[in-house]
């Protein structure tokens, strides 16, 4: 196999985006942003990663996506040439949003009020099965545009409301007859690795943010005070630890959660720090033995993937799965497949969920789903109730 091209580095996020075209893929994250284009292999188990890299050359990087169930098959690619950009926050975007130009229709699966009916079920299940702790519920939206999506100019748009934000774009496999692209702004790290340090960055427990300041401080104290968010985010961080303490030599969990907004929502958030006890443990392998946690599934995982599966009328495919890459060393960052769409030609599906507990309010999670789905209604410049 040909050794992967890294070429020279770009000055900007911007630089990379502007270089961007369908069929590529991009990552941006606080330690900056990568661009890979042409395939030199594609894989569908993270597992077969070491080998191809190794071939790929020194230095070489994959990125990629996992789907939410283990068992389905990843798309993982080897880029033929990659190009880096500094840090993010050295480089902010100087673009600005874009229209799309187009006219748009919104078709909502479930229907609102089966959302809420859902979300009734779920908590029905918990009463009756004290062992189903937590169960994520999630909604898609179908937007459907009057020409073919821009994807670079979505992309750019995500980039520049949210530039702390993990924004990527990759083409997945075809469906039917069409090519999709998976693009999304995600605000949750689910690990990142660097020689024998480690970094996962927990989210669970969320509020809408409002416009008024006042409104929008008061809703970040309620959810900081919260019982039910503060107990559905120590579920997550709880499964975090436990799948990350069999590989560290140490292993640090702070015991309060603190607050973290995007442009859209606050979240509790905890920052769990480490120390591996082998440095040459991928980053994949780490991504692989957290995912799915509590935060996109639920607790205990396996009866609330099956519960997931018997509530919501679509598949996830990979939403809830994760994007990220991995170096030669083992060196990389995945994050959480939220507040992202699957692309194909004039559509985007959208998704967007939320965590039920015991004590969830139906109507309050459906007002949850339709926040989050404003990330990328907002990037799209589409009017309408979600």
């Amino acid at each position: 196999m040909p050794e992967q091209s890294l070429q020279a580095p770009a000055a900007s996020a911007d630089e990379l985006l502007s270089a961007y075209r369908p069929g590529d893929a991009f990552f941006s994250t606080a330690a900056g942003a990568l661009h890979g284009s042409g395939t030199l292999t594609a894989l569908e188990r993270a597992d077969d990663l070491p080998a191809a890299l190794g071939q790929a050359g020194e230095g070489a990087l994959a990125l990629g996506a996992l789907p939410f169930d283990p068992a389905s098959p990843a798309h993982l690619v080897v880029p033929q040439a990659v190009r880096r950009s500094p840090p993010a926050a050295q480089t902010p975007p100087r673009q600005r949003w874009r229209s799309l130009g187009a006219a748009w229709t919104l078709t909502p699966l479930p229907e609102p009020e089966a959302h809420v009916a859902a979300v009734e079920r779920a908590v029905k299940r918990m009463t009756e099965d004290e062992r189903l702790r937590k169960v994520v519920l999630a909604r898609s939206l179908r937007v459907a545009a009057d020409r073919d999506i821009d994807v670079p100019t979505v992309l750019a748009n995500l980039l520049w409301r949210d530039p702390s934000a993990f924004v990527f774009a990759a083409d997945l496999p075809e469906r039917g007859s069409g090519t999709r692209t998976l693009i999304g702004a995600s605000p949750e790290l689910l690990v990142a690795k660097r020689g024998a340090h480690l970094l996962s960055n927990p989210l669970a427990g969320s509020a809408p943010r409002s416009a008024d300041p006042t409104t929008d401080q008061s809703r970040a104290v309620a959810l900081l005070t919260s019982a039910k968010d503060r107990r559905e985010h120590a579920v997550v961080v709880e499964a975090v630890a436990d799948a990350l303490s069999p590989h560290c030599r140490t292993l640090s969990v702070p015991e309060e959660p603190e607050l973290v907004k995007t442009a859209t929502m606050w979240h509790l958030s905890t920052r769990v720090t480490g120390e591996l006890a082998d440095p040459d443990v991928p980053s994949h392998v780490l991504a692989t033995a957290l995912h799915p946690t509590p935060a996109v599934c639920g607790t205990p995982r396996d009866l609330a993937f099956d519960t997931i599966g018997a509530l919501e009328p679509f598949r996830r495919d990979f939403y809830t799965g994760a994007f990220g890459y991995t170096d030669t060393r083992g060196d990389g960052a995945w994050v959480v497949t939220i507040r992202c769409a699957d692309v194909a030609g004039r559509t985007l599906d959208l998704y967007a969920g939320g965590g039920i507990m015991p004590e969830s309010d139906p109507e309050a999670e459906l007002a949850e789903t339709s926040a989050k789905l404003r990330t990328f209604l907002i990037a799209l410049g589409v009017d309408g109730a979600a």
